[in-house]
């Protein structure tokens, strides 16, 4: 299988995470984002919504979008983090869908990528300016259901005592937060869950472009 990524994209992090830990053997193609290489036609050709990533098999079976590969991988490697029981993994199913809509949406695309991704910005300062006072308060409101509802102290991750698929994808999109200097400690049990995550085998190998994106931006986020 090979996998068309960028590293440190917050969509290919969980994939590659998800991956390390289940012992799964991917080929990596690199696609140079900063350079436009998706927006190439030979890439455009392999997926036209010319985003990664993209799961590619010898047969020429592809699939795009993150939540989704990472529910074909666990599938084919028959992985606990996405659970055979309907009603588990129905649960599972909801909070990523969770992640990727709601928190994703206001956290990533109305916080902060419009601070450390130009063509996301708004060109008139003050309108920058409340986009993201407004999208700051409805990510504190997430963050708050992520701590409140949907951590507990009785285990380290979403998943129980091991990770699902939600917490690769959830914390590879909670963690764009750092890109921005942004402050977990409202929130304990997210701080812990990160930690947690962060302690995982896979976390390391799989984050290196992300903590040097993050490292070279600390400092000059709006």
């Amino acid at each position: 299988m090979k996998l068309y990524f960028f590293d440190g994209s917050t969509t290919c992090r969980p994939i590659m995470m998800f991956a390390t830990e289940a012992g799964l053997s991917i080929e990596t193609v690199p696609v140079n984002l900063f350079a436009g290489e998706h927006k190439g036609e030979a890439y455009t050709g392999i997926n036209p919504n010319q985003l990664i990533p993209v799961l590619e098999e010898r047969d020429g079976h592809r699939l795009y979008e993150s939540s989704a590969i990472l529910k074909y991988l666990a599938d084919v490697s028959k992985h606990a983090a996405w659970p055979s029981d309907p009603r588990a993994r129905a649960a599972v199913n909801s909070r990523m869908d969770w992640f990727n809509t709601a928190f994703y949406r206001n956290f990533g695309y109305g916080y902060v990528y419009p601070q450390v991704l130009p063509y996301l910005a708004w060109e008139d300062p003050a309108m920058q300016a409340a986009a993201l006072a407004k999208a700051k308060a409805e990510s504190e409101r997430l963050f708050g259901i992520l701590n409140d509802h949907m951590l507990t102290d009785a285990a380290p991750f979403l998943g129980g005592q091991e990770p699902d698929l939600s917490d690769f994808m959830g914390v590879a999109f909670a963690t764009i937060g750092e890109l921005v200097g942004w402050d977990y400690s409202r929130w304990p049990r997210v701080e812990k869950w990160i930690a947690a995550m962060k302690a995982r085998p896979s976390w390391n190998p799989c984050n290196g472009g992300f903590h040097g994106w993050r490292d070279m931006l600390r400092g000059q986020a709006a």
